[in-house]
């Protein structure tokens, strides 16, 4: 029965769509090319569980016996397998055809995301390896291929999502999913997709927008310099504003007057629209790229963090990014939209995107809708103090802040979460390294090295506090004229780690205090559950939040507002607040609205509450 109901609301977003292949929509809508082939669908998968499939030669498969509805990851219901325990080992296969009016173009085969390392073959030959399980990549296979012709696409996706070396998030590292800790993702959970781009295109591009001069800065980087020219057209609804034309050479810089500039910001989130056109030593166009960009700036003034250079103070919303039907992966583009929409309906101007890198499409609708956002990776479940997983975390963060970095919602990078338990020596190299590589890849933003943790090199000091009494929470916050710092316990080794290691007994590191030299912000708090069916505490109480739930729906609203009034009473030291959750997710079940994005309450109500502005001093 549950099986039919899937294919039924499988068969019914194809009828509204009018479109078969799921996630039709182009992916990556801030570098889009006409020329493209979405390979999402029915593709034909194998379990490998005892990891003996690269000795069977899976890797030549012509294909499998199972079906898997790409781009679903096999432990969501919309895959159509639904398969719930550990996946360390998984095969997928599909024929791939590619077009006869692609010769003479590169042939790449685009990966939105793969959980966790991903081996690609064509026809048995080895193309290519990544790792990283929330950052996209893309395979030259131009080698391989031929245009008019059609070849057997193997992908390997291997995981070990215990192993304390690879980036979970919220993941359940246990069989069943408990407290906060959820359904895992497994191989590919993202768009698959083949692009055709001429040998001298256009690779990418950095952009930055300067407010303050009027300008906007574009470094462009290509597949190939061959001494051509890059047009570059910046457009008002249609009207070319702004236009350059630069050598495709590495050093080439486009430099974009703005005049009568329109900034972006979630009260005006108005949207350039740009053009790039690469034109060879003939004269003729060899590659266009439809992009745009928002012009605004963030940065740090004292304990303020400023939008368009004024104080902008933050209402965000937890948003765990997980559905029902598909996990990691919205069932729709049009799913992404929705929970902008209805974090935005509740009040709240932007969301901490917690423990789980989101797909482009969700950062596109956040610049069109005006919606701030904090950029995170998917850090629980490694040891930060392990080098290799260092190693193994700051190669994924480089490409998730460099595919990422030209959306205009992203105002704060936060590479981890809740690092509680650091040692003295690699922990301090990880985050200070994580600092310098996020600055050089992008200096324009703010920094944020462990929401709620142990702050190390960090542009903002964060605190979490899920004290449901608002007089206490106000208590901790701000105490005999000091603000929450880092508390003793969260630097304390874990029990199990301690053992004879010079090196985590060592004084030399003393972990830094909050000096009221940054803006501190409460960006976990509230967790009020409430489950209609289960408030009552009982033996069959499945459902699980912060504290001791309230007893009515009064009693709800009273908790809430007050948690939120203590918060913003404090506004002259705390500049930004974000509250969990926007929905529940599965057993936890302290979200404004229920797992399936139903709302649980007045909306009214909980906008007039979220709306308060912070108190004036």
């Amino acid at each position: 029965m549950k099986q039919f109901a899937i294919i039924i609301s499988i068969l019914l977003w194809c009828v509204s769509t009018g479109n078969a292949i799921p996630r039709p929509e182009y992916p990556r809508p801030q570098f889009e090319r006409t020329e493209w082939v979405n390979l999402n669908g029915e593709w034909s998968y194998s379990f490998d569980f005892s990891g003996s499939g690269m000795e069977r030669e899976l890797c030549r498969s012509t294909g499998f016996a199972g079906k898997i509805t790409v781009p679903f990851a096999p432990e969501s219901d919309l895959s159509e397998v639904g398969y719930k325990d550990f996946i360390n080992h998984f095969w997928y296969h599909c024929t791939i055809s590619v077009p006869q009016n692609w010769e003479g173009k590169n042939i790449l085969l685009n990966f939105g995301a793969v959980y966790y390392k991903a081996e690609i073959y064509i026809d048995g030959q080895f193309a290519a390896r990544h790792f990283g399980g929330t950052s996209s990549f893309s395979v030259d296979i131009t080698s391989l291929v031929k245009p008019g012709q059609s070849y057997h696409l193997v992908v390997y996706a291997e995981s070990d999502v215990r192993g304390g070396q690879q980036p979970a998030g919220k993941q359940n590292l246990q069989y069943a999913s408990y407290a906060c800790n959820y359904t895992r993702t497994t191989g590919i959970w993202q768009t698959v997709w083949m692009e055709a781009v001429h040998p001298e295109g256009l690779k990418s591009v950095q952009v930055v927008p300067d407010i303050d001069q009027q300008q906007v800065v574009i470094r462009p980087r290509f597949y190939k310099e061959a001494g051509g020219k890059l047009e570059v057209s910046l457009s008002d609804n249609g009207k070319v504003v702004s236009k350059q034309t630069v050598s495709t050479s590495s050093l080439s810089t486009v430099v974009l007057p703005v005049k009568n500039m329109k900034t972006w910001s979630p009260e005006n989130p108005f949207l350039y629209d740009v053009t790039y056109k690469v034109i060879n030593r003939q004269g003729q166009m060899v590659d266009e790229v439809k992009a745009y960009v928002g012009m605004r700036k963030v940065h740090i003034e004292g304990t303020k963090i400023y939008l368009n250079n004024k104080p902008y103070y933050q209402w965000l919303v937890l948003d765990q990014g997980f559905y029902p039907d598909g996990v990691w992966t919205a069932p729709s583009d049009a799913a992404l939209k929705k929970d902008i929409e209805l974090s935005m309906t509740c009040g709240f101007n932007g969301a901490r995107l917690h423990q789980k890198v989101f797909e482009e499409r969700f950062h596109y609708w956040a610049d069109k809708l005006g919606y701030i956002t904090w950029g995170e990776a998917s850090s629980w479940g490694m040891d930060v103090n392990d080098p290799v997983t260092a190693r193994n975390f700051l190669t994924e963060w480089a490409e998730i802040v460099e595919r990422d970095m030209n959306h205009p919602s992203i105002l704060i990078w936060t590479p981890t979460n809740e690092q509680f338990w650091p040692d003295r020596i690699q922990y301090p190299r990880f985050m200070e390294d994580l600092y310098a590589l996020t600055k050089m890849i992008d200096p324009t933003r703010p920094f944020h090295g462990a929401s709620g943790g142990t702050h190390i090199a960090t542009d903002i000091w964060t605190i979490h506090d899920y004290e449901q009494d608002p007089e206490k929470l106000k208590a901790n916050l701000y105490n005999d004229g000091k603000l929450a710092g880092t508390p003793k316990w969260e630097i304390q080794l874990k029990p199990q780690n301690i053992g004879f290691n010079p090196l985590m007994y060592t004084d030399q590191y003393t972990f830094p205090e909050y000096n009221k030299d940054m803006p501190y912000l409460v960006d976990e708090f509230g967790g009020i559950k409430w489950n209609p069916a289960q408030q009552v505490e009982s033996s069959q109480n499945t459902s699980w939040g912060y504290g001791e739930p309230p007893r009515s729906l009064d009693e709800f609203y009273a908790r809430l507002e007050g948690q939120v009034d203590a918060v913003l009473s404090l506004s002259e030291y705390i500049w930004g607040y974000c509250y969990t959750q926007l929905t529940d997710v599965e057993q936890e079940q302290n979200g404004i609205y229920y797992y399936g994005r139903s709302p649980k309450f007045d909306m009214e109500r909980i906008r007039a509450i979220f709306s308060k502005e912070p108190v004036a001093k």
